[in-house]
Parts: C-alpha cells; structure tokens; sequence
C-alpha cells in the first residue's frame, strides 16, 4: 500500500488558486458591504468580506461579456475589424451609453471601447447578439462559462448588468474571473487601462473612464466599475507594481456596495496600498527550479526531479519573511514511469506555525520505465523494505 511520505524542502512552488485567507496582518477598515484582495502573482487571498454573500452585479456583469466576446475572438468567430449592426434593441438599451443607433455599423473594436471605457449599454447588447446570435444566447453561454470557471454562486440574466431578479454573483467568484480574465487575456487588457476614448459623432464628455484610479495611481491598470441603486458602487481593480527580491507582483481588489463614486475609489485604493505594505512577497525559486528529488522507483533514472515551471513566490506578513518552514507530502513508492507535468506530492509552506500556501508539485522532467532488470531488481528492494 502506498503510504504518505513527508520530507523538508527547500523551496515551493507557486500556489493554486486557493481561498485560504492569511489570519494577519488585520485589513484596514474598508468602507463596504463586501471585499476581497487576491495576489495574482502567488494565489493568495490577503483580506476578504462577506465574500459569499450574494450582490447584485451591475455593470461588473461586462467582465463575464468581455470574456466571453475575447473567446470569440481568440476562436476566430469574429474579428476586430469586424463591423456589427446595431439592432433596435441595442440602440434602446436604457442606462449609460455608448451612443450608437441602427444606421450605425460599428466595429467589434470600437464595441469593446464603447462597453468597457464607456460602459455602454447599447455597445454590450450589440455584442452579445454579435457572438450569440441573440442576448439570450449569449447569456446562455455566460452563465456556461462562470460554470466552466467555477463560480459557483453567479447567475446571469442579461448581458449588461441592468437589475433583474436572479441577477447576482458574489466577491468571491468576481475574483475567479477577473483573475483568469487577466491571465486568459492579456492581449485585450489594454481596453481596460484606456483612460479616454469615445466614438466619432458621439458626445466627447462620454469618454472617460469611470475607473477614476486609472487617472490617480499609474501602477492601476484595470478593471470595471459597476452601480445601481441595490448594488451600490462597486470597483473591480488591479494593479501591478514592482517588489523587492520578488519582481512584478500583480493584486485585484473586489470592492462592492461604496456609497460614492469617490468612495469606491478611495476604499479600492486603500485595500490595494494596505496589499503592497502589509506582506513580504518571497521569491524562493525560479520556475522550473527542483524542490525536491525523491527516489524514482523502477525508473530508467535513479530521481524524478519535482517543482514548477513557474517562479515560486508566496506572501507573509511583513517580517516573517526569513521564518518559512516547507514540507513536501507526496505517496511513497513513487514508481516510473512519470510524464512532464505529472502531479506527485504536494508542498506546504508554514509562517510561524501557520500554513500560508499549499502547493502542487509536478515532473519537471520525463522518467521511463527501468529494463526488466532494473525493474525487478527495485522490485526486490521494495519487499524487502
């Protein structure tokens, strides 16, 4: 029977995406109904809030539209250059706008500036019957691709955000897909760090970006703003900044129901400042770098070599730094052959007797299968073991 093995390592690897909040160092007050801080770079959550409790989307709901017309795009359904009609539907879309109208034929481009710079109603429903065929059908595939995300507690009902019952999600799940948004996507966030942009012929006061962080901190470069009188104000942000002995270290701030525009702004701004300061972000090794060689059992190599093909970093409260303690968990025999990315032990990293990161740990490299002798000479070593 195979049996849990532990060893000391000497490094980690990144974490997974994991909601294990850090028990300190404690958040600032942070005026909102729910929060949530998550570093992309090591998959921790660094402060949260209610963060399962159900709100009501508003126009965070474009994130998942985004997502789903970048998909189109990438699977080359559509194109950029692609011009749209503007049905009437669209063009009667209530709330803010990008200002089009059905003699128009727009631009996917120019859509995707109109709904994400300008959050524009009509510019949202002109692309959802772009891609889907119909709003329906395209709230169909929304709602199949929060499942495939795994946000569990989200439910779509219309591709803008507009109030509807049924209409919710939670900080939790806005920070799965603002997470994998960014890392799914980086060719089209540039949209959303675009601080001023509107369509010829419309009124030039409609194209600053409601995302007033973008125009106060130059390390913001996203995401979403989102308000209605039951969601309240409401920031999705990210920023990415520069950190000593650790490189670029990415955070995303889920802010929901700020009482102001001001507010939101100012709230995100403090939980975001709060991230950077609050932790010591410790690079351990580079990606691809051992953590550790166990014994390839029957194995045309004596070790298998296990870590991660990407940088191991991971955060904790501000002067623990030098304090990590690592223990690999893996099943014992290991026995050949493993493939190049095969998952064999798991590794956990401890901060003053609390765990702050369990990772997976992988084949970094491919090991064959012994001859038969080296086969039956490790079997003879096992039995007697």
């Amino acid at each position: 029977m195979p049996t849990l093995r532990t060893w000391a390592a000497a490094a980690l690897l990144v974490p997974t995406l994991a909601f294990a909040q850090l028990a300190a160092p404690q958040p600032p007050e942070i005026a909102a109904r729910n929060y949530l801080l998550f570093d992309v770079t090591t998959g921790q959550v660094l402060a949260a809030k209610d963060v399962d409790a159900p709100v009501e989307q508003a126009s965070l709901t474009k994130l998942m539209t985004g997502y789903v017309v970048f998909d189109a795009l990438r699977n080359k359904k559509i194109t950029l250059e692609q011009t749209m009609p503007v049905s009437e539907r669209a063009w009667k879309m209530p709330g803010s706008r990008m200002f089009i109208d059905p003699k128009m034929q727009v631009k996917v481009d120019d859509l995707l500036h109109g709904m994400i710079v300008q959050s524009g109603n009509d510019a949202t429903m002109a692309l959802a019957e772009a891609v889907g065929g119909t709003a329906e059908n395209f709230v169909r595939l929304m709602n199949e691709q929060a499942k495939a995300l795994g946000m569990a507690n989200t439910a779509y009902k219309n591709p803008e955000g507009l109030t509807e019952p049924g209409h919710t999600t939670t900080a939790k799940d806005l920070s799965i897909l603002a997470n994998r948004l960014i890392k799914d996507f980086p060719e089209y966030m540039h949209y959303y760090s675009t601080k001023q942009w509107f369509y010829p012929g419309t009124p030039k006061s409609n194209g600053t970006n409601r995302n007033t962080l973008l125009f106060r901190d130059p390390t913001v470069d996203g995401l979403k703003t989102g308000h209605t009188n039951a969601a309240g104000y409401c920031l999705v942000s990210t920023a990415k900044r520069q950190v000593p002995n650790a490189g670029e270290r990415r955070l995303i701030s889920i802010l929901l129901g700020a009482a102001s525009d001001r507010d939101r702004a100012n709230e995100s701004q403090k939980l975001l400042n709060w991230g950077y300061t609050a932790f010591d972000t410790v690079k351990l090794f580079d990606g691809g770098q051992a953590v550790a060689t166990p014994k390839a059992w029957k194995g045309a190599q004596d070790v298998v070599k296990i870590g991660s093909v990407a940088p191991i970093v991971v955060n904790v409260p501000a002067g623990t730094g030098g304090k990590l303690e690592t223990q690999v968990v893996s099943q014992e025999p290991l026995i050949a052959p493993f493939t190049k990315g095969q998952k064999l032990g798991t590794l956990k990293v401890m901060a003053g007797g609390q765990q702050v990161a369990e990772v997976p740990l992988v084949a970094l490299d491919d090991v064959a299968e012994a001859g038969i002798f080296g086969r039956a000479w490790d079997a003879i070593r096992l039995w007697i073991k």
